[in-house]
């Protein structure tokens, strides 16, 4: 395979990747149909990087759902899945995505995402492609097998870090305007610069994305957010005012006011840095996304108050209200994963409410109970939280997280708190008093569960009981029958 020499060290590796059977099976199909096929894009660039990528994608000067099929047949893969707007075929093979395309190119209506389609070049498929990284491309074909192919200078700029469009940018995000959100992921994902045109035309054009849907916008966000150090691309999404357009809440997190010489933090920084410090220690997607929303209510909640300062009292409470409906706009699940980004967004003050005072045994049965099973996750981002630039600051609250950290494992221990019911349920209430369902039996059960949080009784069923009979006797009801 030719290169630049700065892959040189990877030859071997790479040499071997291309003897493998699906390659190899590949080849040999379209040289028994006379058709050229080269594996391209995402899959080519990361070989020469050394990551590992769980697709790839072939382009077939011919019909690449016919040369899918075929190699399919080899592998004994049996479904095969075409897509014939597009000239698309894929499969899986040993959990890898496989795509095969015939070669194309591709013109755009100007109020339309969806391309007209027309059988090109291989030439034509790597101009039709969104950066110069993916824009690569190795032949398959007998004559020169592992040759690379790189119109574009696309090897230089994966060694120089360089973000960069094949074309004219302007015409690559008209045509495409998702390719702007690729564009700042990949920097992101790699830690590469924009190249100063690319990043103008993004400037230039993100009104344009309103034409793509949310659900793939809110699928580059997701990946951004899963990137080592998302910051990178949420302070892109900011500096070229695509985050206006995608994502306008998080943006109103942004600035700073000044009062009487007061100023209080800016949120949007801030909470970019605190998803930083998370991702260094969680790779769930739905913390991250916590983290992402855990002051998303302080615009709403902002007030100076005389004499105390900047304040954003609530916005705990207001965020994870506020996250069922972004959840709900950016398209993503209303199931328990938007449950558990409330309930992580509205807890998220807590554990540092814990290290101001003396802590109770109390306050940490309520913590844990309310938390549940969801505790780790909570303190990760409580801790994550931290950001202040005194040292000492931060020392000291990461010392007092480890005092409630022990004082948590001490009650859970003694109690079981995490998923925990009261031992009394409002089925045995109702038997016990001859009671349909009522007000009442809410109240004689809050009353246990309370009582057991404060440590004022045991949690067991007998001083539940005692309790029970005692709360209800105050509201006028007596034990029918003995359970």
């Amino acid at each position: 395979m030719e290169n630049s020499g700065l892959f040189e060290n990877r030859q071997a590796e790479i040499d071997k990747v291309l003897e493998g059977r699906i390659f190899r099976a590949t080849s040999e199909v379209c040289a028994a149909h006379n058709t050229d096929v080269y594996v391209v894009g995402g899959f080519v660039r990361d070989l020469l990087l050394g990551k590992a990528s769980k697709d790839i994608d072939f382009v077939v000067v011919g019909n690449g759902n016919e040369m899918a099929e075929a190699v399919a047949r080899i592998l004994k893969v049996r479904n095969v899945a075409h897509y014939k707007h597009y000239g698309t075929a894929m499969f899986r093979y040993r959990n890898r995505e496989i795509e095969f395309v015939g070669a194309r190119k591709e013109s755009y209506r100007k109020e339309s995402r969806n391309p007209v389609i027309e059988i090109g070049t291989l030439e034509d498929d790597q101009n039709r492609r969104d950066f110069t990284i993916n824009a690569l491309a190795i032949s398959l074909n007998n004559a020169d097998y592992g040759k690379l192919l790189d119109p574009f200078n696309g090897l230089k700029d994966l060694a120089g870090g360089i973000i960069r469009t094949p074309r004219e940018p302007e015409k690559t995000f008209d045509d495409d305007p998702l390719r702007m959100l690729r564009g700042i992921r990949f920097a992101a994902r790699f830690g590469y610069y924009i190249e100063q045109k690319t990043y103008d035309a993004i400037a230039e054009f993100g009104s344009r994305i309103g034409i793509i849907s949310q659900e793939r916008i809110t699928e580059e966000l997701n990946k951004i957010l899963m990137t080592e150090k998302p910051s990178i691309g949420f302070r892109l999404l900011e500096s070229t005012g695509l985050l206006a357009y995608i994502f306008p809440k998080l943006l109103k997190l942004k600035g700073v006011e000044e009062n009487e010489g007061q100023r209080h933090k800016d949120n949007f920084y801030h909470t970019i840095e605190v998803v930083d410090r998370l991702a260094a220690n969680s790779n769930d997607l739905w913390l991250r996304w916590a983290a992402l929303l855990h002051d998303i209510g302080k615009p709403r909640t902002k007030r100076y108050e005389e004499g105390i300062g900047w304040t954003f009292h609530g916005h705990d409470a207001v965020g994870a209200k506020m996250v069922s409906k972004i959840f709900a706009e950016l398209k993503l699940p209303q199931n328990e994963k938007m449950r558990f980004v409330q309930k992580i967004v509205g807890l998220h003050l807590r554990p540092i409410s814990l290290t101001n005072e003396q802590i109770s045994d109390s306050a940490i049965r309520r913590l844990l109970f309310e938390a549940g099973e969801d505790i780790d996750s909570l303190m990760l981002l409580c801790e994550a939280d931290i950001t202040s630039k005194n040292k000492e600051k931060v020392c000291r609250f990461m010392r007092n997280f480890e005092i409630v950290r022990s004082k948590m494992a001490e009650i859970e221990e003694k109690d079981r708190l995490r998923n925990w019911q009261p031992p009394i349920s409002g089925e045995y209430i109702m038997e016990t008093f001859g009671i349909p369902p009522c007000r009442e039996v809410g109240i004689i059960k809050n009353a246990i569960r309370e009582a057991i949080l404060d440590g004022l009784i045991g949690n067991n069923i007998d001083e539940a009981r005692e309790l029970m009979i005692r709360k209800a006797a105050e509201l006028g009801f007596y034990v029918e029958k003995k359970i």
